[in-house]
């Protein structure tokens, strides 16, 4: 059977999944954590506790007040230190609420029972409100915030809910993990997605490098109505939202144009997982998987780590050291991921990954000059030109830029992967695209 992908560009790099057999167990509690106020796609949330409270685990700390934001709770029980700075993967420094941990008490109102709970007894609006209550948001990396999708504007509407469980960047192997060991949930929560969505159909794209994850979600099909695994042949970026649409139902998203103008709504497997516990057991998103992994660690692992760990404490939870040769860390997977310059970064909401390289394979080659050979062409899932975009931007050329889409890159990295000259391609587009998007945002409000 041919597998299905994308039509337009892409790239296979080197899959590293070196921790894909590794349970998911979860990660001990710090003596203090430090929870970021943003988590989330969009501004800030406003905090809403003072220093000396005390919360509990699930306790609402900050509120997610404009249009495009997600509710914060607290992630541990314990008592509310201050409100101050912490450096975060943007390496910008960010307001957070620094709680001191004392014992592990929740909310009571939290189901914390391993029992599965299937019937979905809310409404499609209900639904919504309990996805922005609880501070639900994408998982797959953008982190939007979950709630604002199921908003149709009048006159949209969607036919297929479209599932994510691509997880086609290198090293990643949380979603993987979340399928074998929580399929139910997942299901559940799919259903409860497409109710809220109002649909009939959901597809689950999953690539062929997860036989075992495309085996076990189907087995457990027989009890679900309307949802379809579909397997996709292994492609970079397939967990794009336009190339997965394409990929799934060969449907193309104009340019400036979102799922729900193809009649989809697009969410990752992660968030399904969420949702269910949001919604069947009224737990707000205070933990998350994340791998922790790179070629040099004697050891690689997925967590269950809390909002507002640092990550350093998966290394201490492993037992081991940061290796001496470790030269680059990465925050999210090594295509689209941020370096970062130490491991005393918060976890938060979209932190899916930690992964530790070496010199060598950290290297960024010395740039060359470009010899025209059309590579980064052939690749780009948008069809743009990355070279050509690369030298609008270095010439400040911003309005060529947004007349030859440079608005529309996705910012996958493939051009720059595939470079014979090793030119930073996605560094120059960033900047143009950027740039382009303020200028559109000082004119609009003009």
């Amino acid at each position: 059977m041919k597998l299905k992908t994308f039509s337009m560009g892409g790239v296979h790099p080197p899959e590293n999944k070196l921790s894909a057999r590794e349970p998911i167990q979860a990660l001990p509690l710090p003596k203090e954590v430090a929870i970021p106020l943003s988590q989330h796609l969009g501004a800030p949330a406003k905090v809403v506790v003072n220093k000396g409270d005390a919360v509990k685990v699930g306790t609402l700390i900050a509120k997610g007040e404009s249009f495009i934001s997600a509710n914060i709770h607290s992630s541990v029980s314990g008592t509310v230190q201050k409100m101050d700075e912490v450096m975060d993967a943007s390496g910008y420094k960010k307001m957070a609420v620094i709680i001191s941990v004392e014992g592990d008490v929740w909310e009571e109102s939290i189901d914390r029972s391993p029992d599965l709970k299937r019937e979905c007894k809310l409404e499609p609006q209900q639904i919504v409100e309990k996805m922005k209550e609880m501070g639900i948001v994408g998982l797959g990396g953008a982190t939007f915030p979950t709630h604002v999708k199921y908003m149709m504007p009048p006159g949209k509407t969607a036919d297929t809910l479209v599932i994510n469980a691509v997880e086609c960047e290198p090293f990643l192997t949380a979603d993987h993990r979340l399928m074998l060991e929580r399929t139910q949930e997942i299901l559940v929560g799919v259903e409860i997605m497409m109710k809220a969505a109002k649909v009939d159909r959901a597809l689950i794209g999953i690539e062929a490098n997860k036989p075992d994850a495309i085996e076990v979600m189907s087995r457990a099909l027989t009890d679900f109505q309307g949802i379809e695994v579909i397997p996709l042949k292994v492609q970079y970026p397939q967990g794009a939202e336009k190339q997965l649409i394409k990929a799934l139902l060969n449907r193309e998203i104009p340019s400036g144009k979102l799922p729900l103008d193809v009649g989809c709504v697009v969410n990752n497997v992660g968030t399904a997982f969420a949702i269910y516990e949001a919604v069947q057991k009224n737990k707000p998103l205070i933990e998350r998987v994340v791998t922790l992994t790179g070629k040099n660690l004697a050891k690689t692992a997925n967590f269950l780590a809390r909002t507002g760990v640092m990550a350093n404490t998966m290394l201490t939870a492993l037992g081991i050291d940061m290796p001496a040769d470790t030269a680059k860390l990465i925050s999210g997977g090594p295509m689209m991921g941020k370096a970062i310059s130490s491991l005393t970064i918060p976890v938060t909401k979209g932190t899916s990954g930690i992964i530790l390289m070496d010199a060598k394979e950290a290297r960024r080659h010395k740039a060359q000059s470009c010899i025209r050979c059309g590579r980064c062409i052939t690749v780009c899932p948008m069809g743009l030109s990355p070279y050509f975009l690369k030298i609008l931007a270095d010439k400040d050329q911003f309005e060529v830029c947004e007349s030859e889409r440079i608005t529309d890159c996705i910012e996958c990295g493939s051009c720059a992967y595939t470079c014979l000259a090793t030119l930073p391609l996605l560094d120059h587009i960033r900047y143009g695209k950027t740039t382009v998007m303020r200028l559109a945002r000082e004119r609009s409000q003009k």
